[in-house]
């Protein structure tokens, strides 16, 4: 696939209706960049190799990697209670207040409802505006129980951030990453990426996305903007240093996934964390309004791949251009994504029916035409971009099942699981949502 990456890239987006890409990675220390498609279907322009995309959730590696810098010159520890650095920091719960710490922002296990999406304005204390309205935010999962994504947890270490630097998170960014690695085409800030080519998300029927970005006060969980190229840069710091002295820390796994077949087995600090073909990959993916993009990092082969899209079944598409590029590169097996068994599998279903509710998220189970049935509901301040989608789906065992949209490609799994204290949860899209009813 390597020698004829151009070509390929170019099938790949049109099998999976992908309006643009592009590709960079890193391999036996050449650097190599690949484009194909368009960046707007609405205005033709080409996707370069220094087109920028946005690389959404990506970020959180980035922001992670500030708070490891100052763990290391002596300001933080991973231990250390968010309160002690931010005093002004609340939640619902006055215990979470107390006593949730650094580490489990960076792994989400702090169980705090993480999708508040709030647009605080576009000044610069907006991260501080974004902190203060968490105020009211509830408990997902009790504190360190399980993980479970949360976008409102690494706003607060973006917060952090600004509290011990005296900079924005931006400038914090921009001054301990950006410039040391030398990274040209990497920006957080609408205002910034129209000096560069940018690309435009695609919704589900690969129309261009009713607005270009997320609210700023998102920053630390998923604005950065870049070139493949740039995001292999720091993908390597984190293998030949750069940026930190003892990058291997973010890798130690911090907690199980339980839902291990979407992306990785364990959460570390930051980064996710799984092992293909017995060697260790570490990564990250990130999705915004109708973008996605994923870091892949080898430690053991010095590979690291970024890949980034702006549409269509985007997800399927980077799994395969990893499947296909990582087994020419390093003869690795990238695992397949989880489908239904050869054998259909009987599970009484009846305990998984009712409500399952989280901030941004409503999940109804319930039994339709024989089989059950899966209802995903976006609430909050993104509900307008997303309409309401049923999917049917197909036991693998007791406890996992599989779907997928009409027309996609790619199945998507849930868990259920259920902790000590007997409340149910299903875990889908690296969310555990409760069952409420």
């Amino acid at each position: 696939m390597a020698g004829a990456m151009g070509q390929r890239l170019a099938e790949l987006i049109a099998k999976y209706e992908v309006p643009g890409a592009a590709l960079a990675y890193l391999h036996n220390g050449e650097l190599h960049e690949y484009a194909a498609g368009v960046l707007h279907r609405g205005t033709g322009v080409e996707t370069t190799t220094d087109s920028l995309f946005q690389i959404g959730s990506v970020t959180k590696v980035w922001t992670a990697t500030l708070l490891m810098q100052l763990a290391e010159r002596g300001l933080l520890t991973l231990d250390t209670p968010v309160a002690e650095l931010l005093p002004e920091f609340k939640v619902a719960d006055a215990e979470v207040t107390k006593t949730v710490t650094v580490r489990h922002l960076l792994s989400h296990t702090s169980g705090i409802d993480g999708d508040l999406f709030l647009d605080t304005g576009r000044g610069d204390d907006c991260v501080e505006k974004y902190v203060a309205a968490c105020a009211g935010l509830p408990q997902n999962h009790p504190l360190g129980a399980t993980q479970s994504y949360c976008n409102s947890g690494f706003i607060v270490a973006g917060r952090i951030v600004e509290k011990l630097t005296g900079k924005t998170w931006d400038e914090a960014l921009r001054e301990q990453i950006f410039e040391p690695l030398g990274l040209t085409h990497a920006v957080t800030l609408p205002e910034e990426a129209l000096r560069f080519r940018a690309a435009m998300g695609h919704m589900g029927g690969g129309e261009p996305a009713p607005v270009w970005g997320l609210m700023r006060s998102c920053g630390p969980a998923g604005l950065i903007s870049a070139r493949p190229a740039d995001v292999v840069a720091f993908g390597r710091a984190h293998l030949e240093g750069g940026l930190l002295e003892n990058p291997q820390v973010m890798w130690e796994p911090q907690v199980a996934i339980p839902n291990p077949y979407t992306l990785g087995a364990h959460w570390g600090v930051g980064w996710i964390l799984d092992e293909w073909s017995g060697q260790k990959v570490v990564s990250h993916g990130g999705n915004t309004i109708g973008q996605h993009a994923m870091l892949w990092v080898v430690p053991g082969t010095g590979t690291v791949v970024c890949v980034v899209a702006n549409g269509g079944h985007s997800g399927a598409f980077t799994h395969a251009v990893a499947t296909e590029l990582f087994a020419e590169l390093d003869g690795l097996e990238v695992p397949p994504t989880l489908g239904p068994p050869a054998q259909p599998v009987e599970v009484d279903v009846t305990r998984y029916l009712g409500v399952y509710e989280r901030a941004g998220a409503r999940l109804t189970i319930s039994l339709k035409d024989g089989g059950l049935s899966l209802l995903m509901e976006s609430t909050g301040e993104l509900a307008g971009l997303d309409q309401p989608e049923e999917i049917p789906l197909v036991a693998v065992d007791d406890v996992t099942f599989v779907g997928r949209r009409p027309g996609d490609p790619d199945w998507l799994s849930a868990v259920f699981f259920e902790l000590p204290d007997g409340t149910l949860y299903v875990h889908a899209g690296a969310r555990a949502t409760p069952k409420v009813s």
